[in-house]
């Protein structure tokens, strides 16, 4: 009887030793390296660095509430703002009261900043990951005279940063256009930068 059971759990606990060991160890640390080598910025994390120190990275928003700077979605997370650590979206269903009193609030605060008319839907409401990088078009657009106003600069020069930093669908076919606002903001520091310097952008 007892032979008959160590028959048994001998091949099953190789089994699961070999595949522990296959799975566990050896396929991640096959995959990591490859990603390293063949993708290093993306395996990073597509972080962004200035100078030895990490300013963000391209795949997580940033909060930016000054009348100077491109706004992203809100964001749901707690105990602030696009914490990575709490990735989730507030699970909020479109009739509940603290949704409509968030969007409510959120839209009063835009035009108070933008002026009456219609608030891109997105700068009223937050992303399901509460994480989100990236606006449309149409919302940075929304925001060009008062990022102009603000910074004294001309709006048609940023209409044509924001139409650099436009990316266009995946593939030609996935998604939607869209613009990273962490890099329309450093590209927007940049240009104030050099237009204090009296340089010419790259």
């Amino acid at each position: 009887m007892i032979r008959d059971i160590l028959s048994t759990l001998r091949p099953a606990c190789l089994m699961l030793v070999a595949l522990t060991l296959l799975t566990g160890l050896a396929y991640p640390a096959l995959v990591t390296g490859m990603a390293q080598a063949l993708f290093p910025h993306q395996a990073g994390g597509s972080l962004i660095v200035d100078h030895g120190r990490v300013a963000g990275s391209t795949l997580l928003g940033q909060q930016f509430s000054d009348p100077g700077h491109f706004w992203g979605r809100p964001s749901a997370t707690s105990p602030q703002p696009y914490n990575a650590a709490a990735s989730s979206g507030a699970n909020l269903g479109p009739t509940n009261p603290q949704q409509l009193k968030n969007v409510a609030e959120r839209v009063a605060a835009l035009r108070a900043a933008h002026g009456e008319g219609p608030v891109p839907q997105e700068l009223a409401t937050a992303s399901a990951s509460g994480l989100d990088p990236h606006i449309s078009p149409a919302a940075a657009r929304y925001q060009l005279a008062r990022v102009a106003r603000a910074r004294g600069l001309d709006e048609a020069a940023l209409r044509q940063l924001v139409a650099r930093r436009t990316e266009g669908r995946q593939l030609g076919l996935l998604g939607e256009e869209r613009v990273n606002v962490l890099l329309l903001n450093r590209d927007l520091d940049s240009l104030g930068a050099s237009a204090q310097n009296g340089q010419a952008r790259p």
